[in-house]
């Protein structure tokens, strides 16, 4: 080999050897990606008469003013109320009268869902709040879930408990059994009907490991947007205290304090205080999050979990465990001990944890922090809140994204608290338990804090977070560059709809102009379009806060199932120049819209179709003059009789009148997707107002010791008296509307023209109400001839002409001889 091949070959290896490195250090990255998390959604308790905290912002508010979120037995728990009695130590009752509580976990807006009225009912109502907690996260991220775009997130969930479903037990009387017992209460089912309903394509998990659930579910979703398995993520926690079971069982070990409260490091710690909610956020990588200008609240930069093995015992904590998994966490995020300004601590209160807590922090931390001459903030929301068990971590999560959010670490104990832990040698830490709040330290160059999560099981958890520093990673801000703006609003009816115009008018009274491209592009693309609708357009937020009041006033009708535009025509008028000019103008206003110009000599027409097409419509030339005063106009309607100018003389108009036809179109029930329409400066706000559910209550009371119910809720009648004769079609097609409003317990007759599904039914309920026809009636019609998407009169009217036909089939046949006659 002459010298020339051998310098090659090294050139080549060489390069390999760089590609190599580079790949490592790619794979390295990947492995250690930030995480950005960009929406929230939560119910916590407040304590408070006027409701449960159900914002960010409620939240916040809550962290930073005074007192409790505890409050005495609920009348709607009577079990928790008929075991109570004060004297610890009595077998089989509860020494706990206080809790944090939820005021409302009865409430929902199932017809928004899909859902029946008898499942409804039949729901852990944890699977109902977390159906609108993640909706909240989703939507305050700008993500708009539209069941058929199957989009690509993963629901990772962490609860522990489904004590529902035992209202409806009684092995001396199984009647209150009923099909949806199984997926109304067990555990895998709360994060599979996240992803039903919603219509997501990624891994979806629950998951118990006690106290620490939502923090392993957070954990799992950070694995899995690393690894690529999702684009976003929900991590989610639920917990309610809906069993006397658990409260006694706990109460048997003393491991509640008597007064239902969680004293965190508190000198008259004993034991700790349960309490209840759910919370949810959306998670997704950040470097896709500021890609696609979301909300970047705070950024997850490691996690870990591990467990205790060979503790003391099986639900005693382990400080050496708890220091590995501290050191983990820190490891995956390549943040230094010293860095911390905050640790949210598991800090249940307990004469037993709460020592080993802080040594296992100390152990970890402490040298670094003693180096820095800056103590350590420390604190739990669980003296707060309360112990909430599977959502505790969730909790802790949500309020370390607020404080890191704010800058501010709020007070976490007040002077009624008394002394701290004296087992605990604090004068020697470098830890600090606040008693008032105040900034982040100063001297801190980073924002930087942990959560700790223990569970009962030994599962351990620690979850490292840093604010986000928006400057730094998104540049300067580009300045808007004013002009018409569109502002679409929508809901399910009109009550919801009146609700949230009327938020979205206060949010525009107190919206600088410069957010306003931000505000409108949020609404447009970061929320579902449905039935109800308004469209508005303006230049300021006042203006588009006066037109949105306007509209309010003549709702237009939500368009029907066959009314919605699908398909519009365009017409020009013969007038290239000033095509050509309003063309310019138009594609000036809406860069995104243009995709990269006008292509050459292409004709105004196709343009245009073009433009409207990005906007998700599909359209056509069409002969005929354009509407008057318009040099192209777009038409829609049976005749075509319907139509708006898209283009105008006035290139200073050009924009605005391009919006209001596409305003008309979004309220005649068009499906159109505006991401094209942003522009340059805006971007997706997290705080606006998210959508009003409209509940009702939907509740199965707790049965009375002792007492058995009759027939089978919904069941059939004992006797076949009042049924019509199978001939009467007519009869028999009014009786069979009426079961199927028994059966799927709506308070209202659905629509005939309604479909089986859209009225809330599914297989379960559609065997519920076969299987009810056929002990009064003969049926010979299988499954496949009466599919659920049928129209409710016309699946009436099949089941109608069957009977006749069978009860004629069976005339015809004569009389049966009994077998063995």
């Amino acid at each position: 080999m002459d010298p020339a091949q051998i310098r090659a070959l090294m050139a080549d290896q060489l390069t390999l050897s760089r590609r190599l490195r580079a790949r490592i250090s790619e794979l390295e990255e990947e492995r250690h990606a930030p995480v950005a998390v960009v929406g929230m959604g939560l119910r916590l308790p407040s304590g408070r008469p006027d409701g449960d905290l159900d914002s960010p912002s409620a939240y916040w508010d809550f962290l930073n003013s005074e007192g409790t979120a505890l409050s005495g037995l609920p009348e709607e728990r009577p079990g928790l109320r008929a075991v109570y009695d004060p004297t610890p130590g009595r077998p089989g009752r509860s020494y706990v009268d206080r809790a944090g509580f939820l005021s409302d976990i009865a409430g929902f807006d199932a017809e928004f869902f899909g859902i029946s009225t008898r499942e409804a009912r039949l729901l852990d109502p944890q699977q109902r709040l977390l159906l609108e907690t993640s909706w909240e996260a989703l939507e305050r991220a700008g993500i708009a879930v539209r069941r058929s775009d199957r989009l690509n997130v993963g629901v990772y969930l962490g609860m522990m408990a489904s004590e529902y479903t035992e209202r409806m037990e009684d092995r001396a009387d199984t009647t209150r059994i009923d099909p949806y017992y199984t997926t109304g209460g067990g555990l895998c089912f709360g994060a599979g009907r996240i992803a039903f309903v919603m219509g997501f394509s990624g891994p979806v998990v629950s998951m118990d490991t006690a106290c620490s659930s939502s923090l392993s579910a957070l954990h799992l979703a950070v694995r899995g947007l690393r690894a690529g398995e999702c684009r976003y993520a929900l991590a989610c926690g639920s917990n309610l205290l809906l069993s006397a079971n658990l409260m006694v069982s706990l109460c048997q070990t003393r491991a509640l304090s008597p007064e239902g409260r969680s004293k965190s490091f508190l000198a008259s710690a004993d034991g700790y205080g349960r309490g209840e909610g759910v919370g949810a956020i959306t998670l997704m990588r950040l470097d896709d999050a500021l890609r696609e200008r979301r909300p970047v609240l705070a950024v997850i930069r490691g996690t870990a979990v591990n467990h205790d093995g060979a503790a003391s015992a099986l639900t005693a904590p382990n400080g050496s465990a708890q220091q590995e998994v501290i050191r983990a966490a820190l490891d995956d995020a390549r943040i230094g001990p010293g860095e911390l300004g905050w640790v949210e601590a598991h800090g249940t209160g307990t004469v037993l944890g709460d020592p080993i807590e802080i040594g296992a922090l100390t152990g970890v931390l402490g040298e670094a922090v003693r180096a820095r001459g800056v103590p350590l903030g420390l604190g739990s929301v669980k003296s707060r809140l309360g112990h909430l068990e599977a959502a505790s971590g969730i909790a802790a999560v949500i309020k370390t994204v607020l404080m890191l959010h704010h800058g501010e670490i709020p007070a976490a104990r007040d002077a009624s608290d008394g002394e701290l832990n004296p087992h605990i040698p604090w004068q020697d830490l470098p830890l600090r338990v606040p008693s008032r709040g105040a900034p982040w330290p100063a001297e801190l160059p980073r924002r930087v804090a942990g959560v700790n999560s223990f569970g009962m099981s030994g599962t351990n958890v620690h979850v490292v977070i840093e604010a986000h520093d928006h400057r730094a990673a998104e540049g300067p801000a580009v300045p808007p560059v004013g002009g018409a703006e569109l502002l679409t609003v929508s809901a399910r009816d009109e009550r919801a709809l009146a609700v949230l115009a009327e938020r979205l008018r206060d949010r525009l009274r107190h919206t600088p102009e410069a957010e306003l491209p931000s505000l409108c592009h949020t609404l447009r693309s970061g929320r579902v379009a449905f039935a109800r609708r308004l469209a508005v357009v303006g230049t300021s937020a006042a203006g588009l806060a006066e037109a949105l009041e306007r509209a309010e006033r003549a709702v237009p009708e939500p368009a029907g199932a066959g009314e919605a535009v699908r398909s519009v025509a365009v017409r020009v008028a013969d007038d290239a120049e000033g095509l050509a000019r309003a063309l310019a103008a138009l594609t000036a206003a809406f860069p995104q819209l243009a995709d990269g110009g006008e292509r050459a000599a292409e004709d105004p027409t196709a343009l245009l179709c073009r433009l409207l097409a990005r906007l998700g419509l599909r359209a056509g030339p069409a002969t005929g003059s354009a509407a008057p005063g318009a040099l192209a106009s777009v038409h829609w309607g049976a005749e075509g009789d319907v139509s708006y100018p898209l283009l105008v003389s006035d290139t200073a108009e050009a924009p605005a009148r391009f919006l209001q036809a596409l305003a008309a179109l979004f309220t005649a029930g068009a499906d159109l997707r505006f991401d094209a329409l942003c522009g340059p400066s805006a971007r997706l706000l997290g705080d606006l107002p998210t959508y009003p559910f409209q509940h009702r209550r939907y509740w199965v009371d707790e049965p009375l010791t002792g007492v058995r119910g009759g027939a089978s809720e919904g069941g059939p009648a004992a006797s076949r008296d009042g049924l019509p004769e199978p001939h009467d079609r007519a009869a028999v097609h009014t009786y069979l509307q009426t079961l199927l409003t028994d059966v799927l317990q709506t308070p209202d007759p659905s629509d005939a023209g309604t479909s089986f599904l859209d009225a809330g039914g599914d297989s379960f309920t559609a065997t519920v109400f076969i299987t009810q026809v056929e002990e009064n009636y003969r049926v010979s019609l299988s499954p496949a001839d009466l599919p659920l998407d049928l129209p409710l009169d016309e699946l009436c009217g099949r089941l109608a002409d069957d009977i006749a036909a069978s009860a004629d089939a069976t005339a015809a046949a004569g009389p049966v001889q009994a077998v063995g006659a």
